[in-house]
């Protein structure tokens, strides 16, 4: 059996999920092995969910409900921790799937505004552009990407705090017409009390966050997730020394950053000069 080690169901929603098996597990008075038995699965594979090494499936949670005698309890709450994600491609579920779930999310902008927060033609001008796409996977492509931004109209949405590069404000995407109706969406978004929208000054450099865009989720005030954008795809991390670095590099950006006051002018000054 795996040595047992100390499992905070605070630390992030997988962790909840392996503390609660475990509990219900030694509640039972059933080994690792024996569980394993019961429902079907090897005893490592029960042993790396209950130390947040691997992710089960609905089907795992499902016979261990009925090996406990419980009525639907870790079904549920699986689906609380991995809800069934947007149409999105294979490599960016178990992100989009983050970002219905974390309570809230730091985005570093250096040059699209962040795909949550994109307009329905910003979004589109981009798939247009991106070569291979058919038709259908455009078409496909943009409604998870708009599925996305439901996280905005949840009783208790998630906190959002993203930077944008002030260079992201003049990229031409999809022309004048386009880029007005984005940037009016930017500033529309601003005014909710928990999103915060900050632009990085040309001046400031932000040497340190050019290499590329990323993302954080965090879980009552835990980062636990991170998304870095590279191509061809990006990745979706939750190595610790990782996220620590993302965070670090994420303040040293946000330290030049604009407070928001001054970041929504900046944004009508650029609306009204050049995309109006």
């Amino acid at each position: 059996m795996t040595k047992m080690i100390d499992i905070d169901p605070e630390e992030s929603p997988r962790a909840r999920f392996a503390f609660e098996l475990r509990r219900h597990r030694l509640a039972a008075r059933l080994t690792q092995k024996q569980l394993a038995r019961r429902i079907g699965f090897s005893t490592s594979a029960v042993a790396m969910v209950e130390t947040c090494k691997f992710r089960p499936s609905e089907h795992f949670a499902r016979l261990c409900d009925q090996v406990f005698g419980l009525e639907g309890d870790l079904g549920r709450l699986y689906l609380e921790v991995w809800p069934p994600p947007p149409p999105v491609p294979a490599h960016f579920r178990d992100w989009a799937i983050e970002e219905q779930r974390a309570t809230a999310l730091r985005f570093w902008a250096p040059l699209l505004i962040p795909g949550m927060l994109q307009t329905e033609a910003f979004a589109r001008r981009i798939f247009e552009r991106e070569p291979g796409l058919t038709r259908e996977q455009m078409d496909e492509r943009l409604a998870g990407r708009m599925q996305r931004r439901s996280v905005f109209s949840r009783t208790d949405p998630p906190a959002v705090m993203c930077l944008i590069d002030e260079g992201v404000l003049h990229r031409p995407v999809g022309g004048a017409e386009v880029m007005r109706e984005q940037l009016e969406h930017l500033l529309e978004m601003a005014t909710r009390p928990k999103v915060t929208i900050q632009i990085v000054p040309y001046g400031a450099e932000a040497l340190s966050g050019l290499i590329g865009a990323y993302a954080i989720a965090e879980m009552r005030g835990n980062a636990y997730t991170v998304r870095v954008e590279s191509q061809p795809r990006g990745r979706t991390i939750t190595d610790r020394s990782t996220i620590t670095e993302i965070i670090d590099r994420y303040d040293a950006v946000r330290a030049d950053a604009y407070p928001q006051h001054l970041s929504c002018k900046i944004i009508k000054e650029v609306v009204t000069e050049k995309w109006t």
